[in-house]
């Protein structure tokens, strides 16, 4: 299997939105994938009815574009293996169910959840393992007929090997697992229904999946895929034994794993903030593995190209939003900005735009764009960087204007406000009427321009007001400093 050509899968089950861990998965896999030049499946485990769902479903196949993640075999693209669903492969699992049970892989269990309670909670008591004690491992034709003629039903359970179990795992290293500490498992439900720790090694195996990268979670049921893989190989089903790496915890607030239900989780809220897609992948490949010591920025493409599941840290990554702010700006600085302009069109328009459709000026925003390009965060943080331009006035930030208007601002603003009509209507001369204004009351640029950038655009940070201004335009701008002071007076 050394030289077999790499085939790895991604394969979610669609329940609620995505979340960043799921991402971090889907990313190792895929750059693997590329840069080893090899097949990246994408199948969704949908076999649990009660959770699973449709709009969960195309939400994941969405969630894959907008990452710019592309696919090899699955939903959408089709492969030799289809379907890709395993809600679509039930008669598959069935077969292989029956013919494990038939090689003496597999037996039946009539245990109920009460016995095996009670059995459990002795071996605590004793200080033992408190997993499945093979209690039905070797029935005779006797005692299975009588508990059928009881009216029980059966789980089936694999058939575990009594012998420790090794593997080198791919992040971790050597592993080894007791016998006593991997008891026999379920794999088919009492219904007939596929329980996972079947179906997942079954695809696996069918789909010539050589290497197997998930998550930590994960490791404790790998010894339990490996003895499974080596019984399929025996009955013909599984070619091999895949390579298993195992990606670190992703750690949320208080050092806990980041589930679900942390709100910093959910692939949406960036997606819906405006996250860009570079910036996002930048910063989850940093969870767990580096490009190098001194290097936090750098592209997708430069991630495939040194990616090496061998270099990811087993050690648990911790999730800073501010460090993936940062990461995320910087990506949002490299783009161009005709893209950058196009990527802001969604927080420029209801429901994130508080102006009135028909009050945005492509053309103005086009100018101040690149100006802004390099002040946002995220791609929302457009919209109150520019509201100034599309409102009929500006926003009333009571906090800016306090901080703002201090003694003598009514003053310093009818001094600015006699420089800006006379002033050549471009930034460099904007500034240079502001400098002289602030010079006549005793200020400095800073302190001089801040009164007029409240007065203008309602807040005491933003763009490069003079370009603001010149944008802005002269009449817009005098007719917002003649409010400015109206107000002054007024209070």
């Amino acid at each position: 299997m050394a030289n077999a050509p790499v085939r790895v899968r991604f394969c979610p089950s669609p329940t609620g939105n995505p979340h960043v861990g799921l991402v971090r998965t889907a990313l190792f896999n895929w750059a693997f994938a590329r840069h080893h030049g090899g097949t990246l499946v994408f199948r969704i485990e949908d076999t649990d009815a009660a959770r699973d769902s449709e709009e969960s479903y195309n939400q994941l196949l969405d969630s894959m574009r907008w990452l710019g993640f592309d696919w090899d075999e699955g939903p959408e693209v089709g492969g030799p293996h289809a379907p890709y669903r395993q809600s679509q492969r039930m008669d598959i699992y069935k077969d292989v169910a029956e013919k494990l049970l038939a090689g003496g892989y597999a037996y039946h269990c009539y245990c109920t959840t009460e016995e095996l309670d009670a059995r459990r909670d002795a071996a605590r008591a004793a200080g033992k393992p408190s997993g499945y004690d093979g209690h039905c491992r070797e029935l005779t034709a006797e005692q299975t007929a009588a508990y059928e003629n009881e009216g029980r039903t059966s789980i089936v359970r694999f058939r575990m090997p009594d012998e420790a179990l090794t593997f080198d795992d791919l992040v971790r290293g050597e592993l080894t697992f007791q016998p006593e500490n991997v008891p026999d498992y379920g794999i088919v439900r009492a219904n007939g229904a596929p329980l996972y720790t079947l179906v997942n090694p079954v695809d696996d195996a069918l789909m010539e999946i050589t290497h197997v990268l998930r998550g930590e979670d994960l490791l404790s049921s790998t010894p339990r895929q490996i003895a499974l893989y080596k019984a399929l190989i025996e009955l013909g089903i599984a070619k091999d034994v895949p390579a298993f790496g195992h990606l670190p915890y992703v750690m949320g607030e208080g050092n806990k794993k980041l589930s679900k239900r942390d709100p910093q989780a959910s692939l949406n809220l960036y997606r819906e903030r405006g996250f860009v897609p570079e910036g996002l992948l930048n910063y989850l490949s940093l969870l767990g593995w580096s490009i190098s010591e001194d290097r936090d920025i750098f592209s997708v493409e430069e991630m495939v190209a040194a990616f090496d599941i061998k270099d990811v840290n087993a050690n648990p990554a911790r999730f800073d939003l501010k460090k993936c702010e940062h990461i995320n700006a910087e990506h949002i600085r490299r783009m161009d900005v005709k893209a950058f302009t196009e990527a802001c069109g969604p927080w420029l328009k209801a429901p994130y735009a508080p102006w009135a459709p028909e009050a945005f000026d492509a053309e103005r925003f086009a100018v101040i764009a690149p100006h802004a390009q390099t002040r946002v965060t995220v791609l929302s943080d457009i919209t109150a960087n520019v509201d100034f331009l599309f409102l009929d006035a500006p926003v009333e930030d009571e906090a800016s204007w306090n901080k703002a208007m201090k003694e003598g601002s009514d003053a310093l603003l009818v001094t600015a406000r006699a420089k800006l009509i006379d002033a050549e209507w471009n930034a460099d001369a904007l500034k240079n009427a502001i400098l002289a204004a602030g010079e006549e009351h005793g200020l400095k640029l800073g302190k001089a321009q801040a009164p007029v950038r409240v007065a203008v655009t309602g807040r005491t940070v933003g763009l490069p007001l003079f370009e603001s201004l010149e944008i802005l335009g002269r009449e817009k701008t005098i007719a917002r400093v003649d409010a400015a002071l109206a107000k002054l007076a007024a209070a």
